[in-house]
């Protein structure tokens, strides 16, 4: 991920109702939520703002009905916003024309959902294909470009299979060969391992991770689930009630909850396996274990052994063998089992 901005989003909004700009527009673009309630609106979205980086995958995550699925459906115009301003490389999505949204969803978008929607009369390397056809791309390069494709995503010898005889992981990575047929920029991805059996989905999870040191796409993802947004995510943003409760890294949701509802939510996560001494240290002390050190950016659970067994408190080094902290003892112990140490 670097630091380039890729979607720029600004006080999106998404009200269902009868007259929703109207509305808008009488409340000044700021419509309070007791007033969308008197009227009878539905606020799917509220005020999200938001960026997403160069090669970053960005996780937008929360229940059922939080509105994850709808912001991103605006994020493409599949879903026209109440208002707001969607920017794609500098290009404001919501003053296209029909046409230059159809070139730009061809071109430059590549979109997997939960359901695979695969053409169940056309065989693999035909379905990856689909994109290109539409381009009105010749039949042997586009053939060529879907059969790297069918490498890519691990169908090789696949080629003539229709998805009736492909398992539901086989005929995802389909539906993802598909979305990457027109190399897009950006790419979008609602639920789509939240069908499959667990094992098949941490396959894909983890296929998903090997796709993306290859490919390095900024890529959108939704997700209900808070263990596979840690596994594949940058950065979250959780969702609540339509509007975006907190944005930031997993270490940053778990160690400093903005909201009791990101708290709940991040309430089981095994804190020693996701957190790093970094998280955690304290400013350095001149108290601390004269031989024992550890690194900022160890795994807590990979170091709470040989910390926990003596009595003193570690340094804690950065890569270049600088004094950055101290890990606590009873700081430690705080995290890794939810109650204060004795």
């Amino acid at each position: 991920m670097n630091n380039n901005i890729k979607i720029a989003c600004e006080n999106i909004w998404k009200l269902y109702g009868d007259d929703p700009e109207g509305f808008f527009r009488e409340h000044q673009g700021s419509p309070g939520e007791d007033a969308i309630r008197a009227a009878g609106y539905i606020p799917a979205v509220r005020h999200a703002t938001f960026d997403v980086h160069e090669g970053e995958i960005l996780v937008i995550m929360g229940l059922s009905g939080s509105g994850k699925s709808t912001l991103v459906r605006c994020l493409s115009r599949l879903i026209e916003p109440t208002a707001g301003s969607v920017r794609f490389d500098g290009i404001d999505l919501l003053q296209a024309n029909e046409q230059e949204l159809i070139e730009l969803r061809r071109h430059k978008m590549g979109m997997v959902f939960q359901h695979f929607a695969l053409l169940p009369h056309r065989s693999v390397i035909d379905n990856i294909a689909f994109p290109l056809e539409v381009q009105g791309i010749d039949k042997e390069t586009r053939y060529k470009k879907a059969r790297e494709i069918i490498e890519v995503v691990g169908l090789a010898g696949r080629d003539d299979y229709y998805p009736r005889e492909l398992s539901g992981g086989q005929q995802q990575r389909v539906g993802i060969g598909r979305s990457l047929a027109v190399e897009p920029d950006i790419w979008f991805l609602d639920e789509p391992f939240s069908a499959l059996d667990p094992l098949i989905r941490k396959e894909m999870q983890d296929e998903f991770i090997r796709l993306q040191s290859v490919l390095h796409k900024t890529i959108v993802f939704i997700t209900h689930d808070f263990d596979e947004a840690i596994k594949l995510a940058d950065r979250i943003a959780i969702m609540y009630e339509g509007e975006i409760v907190q944005l930031g890294t997993a270490e940053e949701l778990i160690t400093n909850p903005a909201t009791d509802y990101v708290a709940e939510f991040t309430r089981d996560i095994p804190r020693g396996i996701l957190l790093s001494v970094r998280a955690v240290m304290d400013p350095p002390s001149t108290d601390t274990h004269p031989d024992l050190t550890v690194r900022d950016s160890d795994n807590l659970q990979k170091i709470a052994g040989p910390v926990l067994a003596q009595d003193r408190d570690v340094r804690v080094l950065n890569d270049a063998g600088e004094i950055v902290g101290a890990l606590r003892r009873h700081h430690l112990i705080e995290v890794l089992f939810d109650e204060p140490a004795d």
